[in-house]
């Protein structure tokens, strides 16, 4: 498989899945299919209809959205290889998609990562009962503006940022009614818009902590090995070379902020200067275009979009 030196792959998190996803792609490339087996396997549910049927509040469900998620970018990176595609230079993934670009990168074996991200899901829920936690996107401030409208709306609670997906879209996380705080002095402060999400997990802030030592625990019963392409972590944009390293990054990774801006950037500075997107939706091309607008992304999910893809890249 010939490198492209300048080519990077990014891998999406939760939020990207749909019903029906993959559907058009998974009806030409029997691949896709194999690799939903693979993961459902490995959990004990089948992850294919899950994903096709529902019902969505089922797919919703992070101890199942996880490891269908993985499946799906997993799915499109193995039907990427057979028709041809360069090997990227790089891989990162945002949050959960960290764990598909380390099983592209042979780092991790399907069937193992599905069963720890399977847990992962399940700690993460553990650590925080439904109702109790919250996640909102602030869109039009500075970053800095956000830590500090999070610091002076914690009181005795937890809300931080937790995800700098874009220049001027953070993410914060913490208690419910610290988050809800934390949304009306952005709006007051003049955010172009400040909302909760729809997710039941305060992802990547301290009330993770719990299920991080969990996580800790698992993966050390997992066998990793050291990474065949570079993959650029969430918790540090560093590259880790050893089973430890990553490990150590995974666990950390679960109670600190997604730097994906940082990422995107130390991504242009190794040379890459262009994109694919592998696996369902578009979030991080939409994400690419406020971060790096001269560094084109291209989103693979179908069969249109595979072909756009791989033509770019002179494969077929």
């Amino acid at each position: 498989m010939h490198t492209d030196t300048n080519l990077g792959f990014v891998f999406p998190g939760q939020g990207s899945q749909s019903i029906g996803m993959l559907a058009e792609l998974a009806a030409g490339e029997r691949l896709v299919r194999e690799t939903f087996e693979q993961a459902s396997d490995a959990v004990g549910t089948d992850l294919w209809r899950l994903s096709q049927e529902g019902p969505e509040d089922s797919l919703n469900r992070t101890d199942l959205t996880q490891p269908a998620l993985l499946a799906a970018g997993v799915a499109v990176w193995r039907v990427w290889c057979a028709h041809g595609g360069s090997a990227p230079a790089i891989l990162a993934g945002h949050s959960l998609g960290e764990y598909t670009a380390l099983v592209c990168a042979d780092a991790f074996g399907l069937e193992d990562a599905a069963r720890v991200v399977h847990d992962r899901g399940r700690f993460m829920q553990e650590a925080v009962p439904a109702g109790e936690g919250a996640m909102a996107a602030i869109l039009g401030l500075e970053d800095e503006q956000v830590r500090e409208i999070c610091e002076a709306a914690r009181g005795n609670e937890v809300v931080s940022a937790v995800n700098y997906n874009a220049p001027g879209q953070v993410v914060v996380a913490g208690s419910r009614a610290a988050v809800e705080r934390a949304v009306e002095r952005a709006k007051e402060a003049g955010a172009k818009r400040a909302v909760t999400l729809p997710v039941s997990v305060p992802s990547h802030c301290s009330l993770m902590e719990p299920a991080a030592e969990r996580l800790k625990e698992r993966l050390a019963t997992v066998a990793l090995s050291a990474p065949r392409i570079p993959v650029l972590h969430n918790v540090d944009v560093t590259a880790a070379e050893s089973a430890e390293s990553i490990r150590d990054r995974l666990v950390r990774q679960l109670f600190n902020p997604v730097r994906w801006v940082e990422t995107i950037h130390a991504m242009r500075e190794r040379g890459v200067t262009r994109l694919v997107e592998a696996g369902p939706g578009k979030v991080l091309t939409g994400l690419n275009r406020r971060i790096e607008r001269r560094m084109p992304i291209k989103p693979v999910m179908d069969p249109k979009t595979l072909e756009a893809a791989l033509e770019e890249e002179g494969a077929s």
